[in-house]
């Protein structure tokens, strides 16, 4: 921690030294996902076309893998203006808002279909929220449906109990305890310290995920329970946006379009290229069998009828407006 304080200290006081560098913008970016997962991939094409765009007037340096900032503290960070531009897993901060795990609601999606009628409809929503604690929203990302990595298959709801299962959202946590399981919650650069320390022996994740923190190395099964969904966002401080020439902004706002299409690809090359990573490193892939899939049904719908109770007439309108575009 002092390390980072000492980092992030030593970066901005370097920023405002500098003349050239406020003349030219030299932003700070944070995110809390490894150097070579999609996500990052992507947000790296984004800066660099800025880059490219603003003829290096604005230069945005990326410290991935929360190696400036620990992914809990990011959103804070870019709010407070300790960074200008962040990049979080939105369902981690479900406790500010429900709005930002609609997508996390067992059963609500099913597909990336589905995953892309959800993220249309609530985006102006996330947007609004954003916006009203001083930040504006680039772009949305997409991950991959969820699923299980574990030592042995998870046939029916029985296999859940005794899982010290890892999780990374508070509805992911709710749903490991309907299941029977014990819930840890632990953002990713964290999962590969909890197994090799005994706390998780089991983990809800993407199979990018999966693939990043080497799932092979303590697990044997991932079962592609194709439950939920989540979304990042990257976004920027509002104060240093506004702040910006309107040429520097367009730039970001043109950029951000590309990089949210482009999204959806990656996600779905990251998806094939992880799943197929891990069959090459000895790990079965499974299919969600029929048992496990009619045990989900109770724990959907009450963590449905949890959601709608948090998030209200707006929530319950949200979820009317993207099945009615089923």
């Amino acid at each position: 921690m002092i390390a980072r304080r000492s980092m992030l200290g030593a970066l901005l006081a370097a920023g405002a030294a500098s003349p050239g560098a406020m003349a030219q913008h030299r932003w700070q970016a944070a995110s809390g996902f490894a150097e070579g997962n999609y996500h990052t991939r992507n947000l790296r094409l984004f800066l660099e076309e800025v880059r490219v765009a603003t003829g290096g007037a604005l230069d945005i340096q990326l410290h991935s893998n929360g190696s400036l900032l620990p992914q809990p503290q990011i959103k804070r960070g870019v709010q407070q203006g300790q960074v200008q531009l962040g990049e979080i897993l939105l369902t981690a901060y479900a406790n500010e808002d429900p709005i930002f795990d609609l997508d996390q609601v067992p059963g609500v999606v099913s597909s990336m279909a589905d995953a892309q009628r959800l993220m249309a409809v609530r985006g102006p929503a996330i947007e609004q929220r954003l916006a009203r604690q001083g930040m504006h929203l680039l772009y949305l990302a997409p991950w991959p449906l969820v699923g299980l990595a574990s030592q042995a298959p998870v046939n029916d709801a029985a296999a859940f109990r005794g899982l010290r299962l890892r999780t990374y959202s508070p509805i992911s946590t709710r749903f490991a305890q309907l299941m029977g399981a014990t819930a840890v919650l632990l953002p990713a650069p964290e999962v590969a310290q909890g197994f090799a320390t005994g706390i998780v022996n089991a983990q809800l994740t993407t199979a990018p995920v999966a693939a990043d923190t080497q799932a092979w190395d303590v697990t044997r099964v991932f079962t592609r329970l194709n439950l939920a969904t989540s979304n990042n966002a990257v976004f920027v401080n509002r104060r240093a946006f506004d702040a910006l020439p309107e040429a520097h902004r367009e730039a970001l706002r043109v950029a951000a379009r590309r990089a949210a299409e482009r999204a959806w690809a990656m996600a779905e090359e990251a998806d094939a290229a992880a799943l197929a990573r891990m069959r090459e490193r000895g790990m079965q892939v499974l299919d969600v069998s029929p048992a496990l899939a009619e045990a989900l049904r109770e724990p959907s719908r009450i963590l449905t009828e949890d959601w709608l109770a948090r998030a209200g007439a707006e929530g319950r309108a949200l979820l009317e407006a993207y099945r009615a575009r089923a």
